[in-house]
């Protein structure tokens, strides 16, 4: 049964790799753009890398 307080399967995906080390962070978002959590260089919905400093989650 779901119930309010259940994760996702990437939440706890995420969890598990944060508790043993691993970084989980991804783009940041400002309005309807991604932004690098390193640079704060905005791209497109589409970006899967940061094209100012390299950046990937």
């Amino acid at each position: 049964m779901a119930t309010s307080e259940q994760h996702s399967a990437d939440e706890l995906f995420d969890e598990f790799l944060e508790d043993r080390g691993h970084e989980t962070r991804g783009w940041e978002e400002s309005y309807n753009k991604k932004q690098c959590p390193d640079c704060g260089g905005l791209h497109e919905a589409t970006a899967v890398e940061c094209s100012v400093c390299g950046w990937r989650p």
